[in-house]
């Protein structure tokens, strides 16, 4: 599990923790996912966040997969929640259009884009890493962009844009009511 935190002022962006978090192969699933809670806990207590993105599931054919990635985000979600941290998801090509400008791009082309954002020498931990940044520099910018358009529509600067969360599951339910049992 990687993950990544900024510092925002203005529009300035600062690194301040990057890394993956790895879980034992070998472990129960059930501590897995105890050890996600605990780092994303840890993280939170440690920097203080005020929001929390993360990049929503993506489809694969592996229904396990799926089953496992979803549980894991549950708890990174439910974690964040629980500190009172508002959550947004992204999904993979969103972030890749945010930071390249092409949603498309490869992992490589991500992490040397967010090499020149936040002017950046070292190498790369892992790819799990750099794509967890990824997210919270969209996110970052996402915020942005939502900001000119409360200033240019005329509403207060302190009061947050609602924006409509593409991918969310509240999205999901208002455009498939029949799904709902």
């Amino acid at each position: 599990m990687g993950y990544g935190l900024v510092r925002c002022t203005g529009n300035q962006l600062q690194l301040l923790e990057m890394g993956v978090l790895r879980l034992p192969t070998r472990e129960d699933n059930y501590l897995r996912l105890q050890l996600i809670q605990q780092k994303v806990q840890s993280l939170i207590m440690q920097f203080g966040p005020h929001e929390f993105a993360i990049e929503a599931p993506f489809f694969g054919k592996n229904v396990q997969s799926m089953l496992k990635l979803g549980r894991a985000q549950g708890v990174a979600i439910a974690t964040a929640m629980h500190a009172g941290l508002t959550v947004t998801e992204y999904s993979p090509k969103k972030v890749k259009q945010s930071i390249t400008g092409n949603g498309n791009s490869e992992k490589e082309q991500v992490w040397k884009m967010l090499q020149r954002i936040l002017h950046l020498e070292d190498d790369i931990p892992a790819y799990d890493a750099s794509d967890a940044l990824a997210v919270a520099i969209c996110h970052h910018f996402q915020d942005q962009a939502d900001r000119k358009l409360a200033n240019g529509g005329g509403l207060e600067t302190k009061k947050k844009v609602s924006r409509k969360k593409a991918g969310s599951w509240e999205d999901f339910i208002k455009k498939n009511p029949e799904k709902l049992r």
